[in-house]
């Protein structure tokens, strides 16, 4: 396989980035007009950035240099404009022509996008053929089909190590996965970034978040794609280092089943992300029988024994309770998706882990978000909840936990002291996102955006207060 570059003599300062690409040297690469090509053998390259802290699975992941709260990095990634091709292609293939400012096509596909090899560049350092394709389902879909590029991306450091054995074990400061979210329907860029905290200061396993800007190079020099969210793969890292072990079943639920209505299980809803080639969901299925087990009604107590020997019902009960405390109706009790459950080994406890969070802190759409006490939801469709809440001693832990929430982690006056701050340290990266690659119709809509999450801070304490009382 060869790599074409073109190369236009206006474009000469891009000379560095092709000379760390490549390993070439400029006397190696002559300059060119814009009639004029250079093949490089696409597998021939030294990779000359390549330390052990910056590059090896022998690092251990440096969070504080990836995942920063209190600035914002960059990133770029450069494409050959022939593996842009491909990309965009592909998302033409599954949900349809761009740019016509509708809905159409395939509102969700059940296909990830193809992943091509690109390079990243950090502060200085190349990191090589990684694995760049687009992410999002109904996000990508609709930000695709309006004619919006600011797409998000999943990042895989050594998805291409069998072509490029250079890049065995790759990795970004010990991270092999990372995405970068586009803040998808949030004109703040703040949902993403301050719910993880939330989740993850109020003890619950979680992903660590940072604000970045992002650069694609895709053949014509280096775009503004805008403002993003960097966030920490579950299957990665957030196991690796905040679970004692790594080895049990992990899950991404996305489907009919992920309600956990009687009768609902499939082993294709429940998707495994570790131990893909054991055949075994013994796990999940076994918190069906405890969930819908005909004592619920007769015995509660044994009823919650059983169950609490297959789910950890207090790591739920809190995160029920950080969820609908700052509102999240992108997830479930409204959809089938957006969370993982993670086989602890420390306990052999299916464990719930929060995941995409841009649409809450809000209200939300559709039928928008559960009320407090969860008036309207239907039991029978959404038993994690219903169940549960129906029982007066989990009902009593959960509400420990909504009073714990508003006093603590999303107590109205820190929560918005944290509002103040983010959105002054990311303003200048919002508010100067280009046309075509933004969700802003003007600038004046960030800080709109950022006082109706204050407004919101406010209205919850209200409401917690008086569902308490």
């Amino acid at each position: 396989m060869k790599l074409i570059i073109k190369l236009s003599t206006s474009l000469m300062p891009v000379l560095m980035v092709i000379t760390l690409i490549t390993g070439c040297s400029e006397d190696d690469i002559a300059t060119i007009d814009d009639e004029t090509t250079t093949e490089i053998e696409d597998a021939d390259f030294e990779a000359t950035d390549w330390t052990t802290e910056t590059h090896s699975n022998d690092a251990e992941p440096n969070f504080d240099e990836v995942f920063p709260d209190n600035e914002v990095k960059r990133l770029d990634i450069v494409i050959s404009s022939e593996r842009w091709a491909e990309m965009l292609a592909n998302l033409t293939s599954l949900y349809g022509t761009t740019g016509f400012r509708g809905w159409g096509g395939n509102s969700f596909s059940d296909e990830n996008p193809i992943f091509v090899p690109a390079e990243v560049f950090y502060e200085g350092k190349a990191w090589y053929r990684v694995g760049v394709r687009f992410k999002g389902n109904s996000s990508l879909a609709s930000t695709w089909q309006t004619g919006n590029m600011k797409l998000s991306f999943k990042l895989d450091f050594d998805e291409f190590e069998d072509d490029y054995p250079q890049i065995e074990n790759q990795r970004f400061f010990g991270f092999k996965q990372l995405s970068l979210k586009n803040n998808y329907n949030d004109k703040s860029f703040l949902r993403e970034k301050v719910a993880g905290d939330i989740f993850r200061n109020a003890g619950l396993a979680g992903s660590h978040t940072a604000f970045y800007t992002l650069y694609v190079d895709h053949g014509d020099g280096p775009i503004y794609f805008g403002l993003y969210t960097l966030v920490e793969e579950v299957d990665d890292t957030v196991i690796d280092t905040q679970f004692s072990d790594n080895d049990g079943n992990l899950y991404k639920p996305d489907g009919n089943g992920a309600s956990f209505a009687a009768g609902t299980f499939s082993e294709s809803v429940f998707v495994k992300q570790t131990n893909e080639e054991a055949a075994d969901w013994s796990d999940i299925q076994n918190l069906f029988v405890a969930l819908h087990a005909d004592n619920r009604t007769t015995d509660a107590a044994a009823w919650r024994a059983g169950l609490e020997t297959v789910f950890d019902t207090d790591v739920f009960l809190k995160y029920l309770a950080v969820n609908t405390v700052i509102q999240n109706w992108d997830t479930y009790g409204r959809m089938t998706h957006n969370y993982y459950l993670y086989n602890n080994p420390d306990n052999n406890l299916l464990t719930w882990i929060p995941w995409d969070n841009n649409e809450a802190l809000q209200n939300g759409n559709r039928e928008g978000a559960l009320p407090l006490n969860f008036s309207g939801l239907s039991s029978t469709q959404w038993p994690l909840i219903g169940y549960l809440y129906a029982d007066t001693s989990y009902k009593a832990q959960y509400d420990t936990y909504v009073e714990e929430v508003i006093s603590g982690v999303f107590d109205p006056s820190t929560i918005q002291a944290t509002y103040t701050t983010y959105a002054a340290l990311i303003e200048p990266y919002a508010t100067s996102e280009t046309d075509g690659y933004t969700f802003l119709n003007s600038s004046a809509e960030f800080q709109s955006a950022v006082n109706t999450l204050k407004t919101h801070a406010t209205q919850r304490a209200a409401a917690v207060e008086a569902y308490l009382d």
